[in-house]
């Protein structure tokens, strides 16, 4: 039997990830909470728990914006069970995206790098 392509939790978290991220960007505008968005969703293999995964405009402002989330989880969990065909909707467990900030770090200590070297030591 031939494998698919593309595995059920990846196509659930794929779908999870679009709607999520409106349901985020509405729960910034009205419930006031820090900028954030949506960077990546993923599924158990049994589809009980999703980690959805979030980065902020503001790092300083990421540990109350995962905490509010955390708290409007259950919402999310309605909300989604209504637009979803999906028979039992994941538990959300909403977690810091980190990547965004080490890659804005790494490539300013190579800024710094490329400004320290002199420029007569070049080849």
């Amino acid at each position: 039997m031939p494998s698919r392509d593309f595995k059920r939790t990846d196509r659930v978290g794929a779908e999870l990830r679009r709607e999520l991220g409106l349901l985020v960007h509405a729960a910034v505008r009205d419930h006031g909470l820090p900028s954030c968005s949506v960077s990546d969703v993923e599924v158990s293999r049994d589809l009980d728990f999703a980690a959805v995964w979030v980065t902020a405009l503001l790092p300083e402002q990421s540990v109350a914006a995962v905490k509010a989330l955390n708290t409007l989880a259950g919402e999310f969990r309605h909300a989604l069970s209504r637009s979803m065909r999906l028979r039992r909707v994941p538990e959300l467990r909403f977690k810091y995206d980190d990547s965004v900030d080490k890659g804005e770090r790494i490539d300013a200590l190579l800024r710094d790098a490329a400004d320290a070297t002199p420029s007569g030591d070049e080849s």
